[in-house]
């Protein structure tokens, strides 16, 4: 049997609809929280509708400009639980326009079971909890995620959860807007 994984979701799979339509099942095993990726920034991808994330030292240069504490912080959902087979689809999903690394988070809130109950649209923008004041406060937690293999095909602009869940999230999950 293969250990349980952590992966660090900052797009279009920090919602849970579509989350668990790519790893074809509803997800009982899996937790989930509100998590941050410091030093990190998240851009949109040119002509998509999903961002990708590159290190901050690559990503300032793409912006060029100075950055607030939260512009150079990612925000996005820690999910623990996920089994090797959910990974594959995970993989399969992000393609070679990704890679899969492994990075240190810091959970911003408690572990909830991924539910249907859970409230898709508000669970991570609604009242996301605050940055500390400190990043030393923070417990550092090893997951993967999938980092952007293509640095030139960002763009300046900082991907917004809000805006995707408001204007094209009910595209991935086969919803209605």
């Amino acid at each position: 049997m293969s250990k349980a994984r952590s992966a660090f979701f900052y797009g279009t799979l920090m919602h849970p609809k579509i989350l668990k339509a790519v790893i074809k099942n509803d997800g009982p095993h899996l937790k989930v929280c509100p998590a941050v990726l410091l030093d990190y920034t998240r851009h949109e991808v040119k002509g998509c509708d999903y961002p990708g994330i590159i290190p901050f030292d690559r990503g300032i240069k793409i912006i060029n400009r100075e950055l607030s504490q939260e512009e150079k912080s990612v925000r996005g959902t820690l999910v623990k639980g996920l089994t090797d087979k959910d990974m594959a689809y995970l993989d399969d999903f992000e393609g070679d326009e990704y890679r899969r690394e492994k990075v240190q988070v810091h959970a911003l809130g408690l572990l909830q079971d991924l539910s249907a109950d859970l409230d898709s649209e508000t669970f991570v923008t609604e009242h996301p909890p605050p940055l500390p004041d400190s990043p030393d406060t923070l417990t550092p937690i090893e997951a993967e995620t999938y980092v952007y293999a293509d640095e030139n095909n960002l763009d300046a602009s900082l991907w917004s959860f809000q805006d995707f869940v408001k204007h094209n999230a009910w595209k991935w999950y086969g919803g209605t807007r």
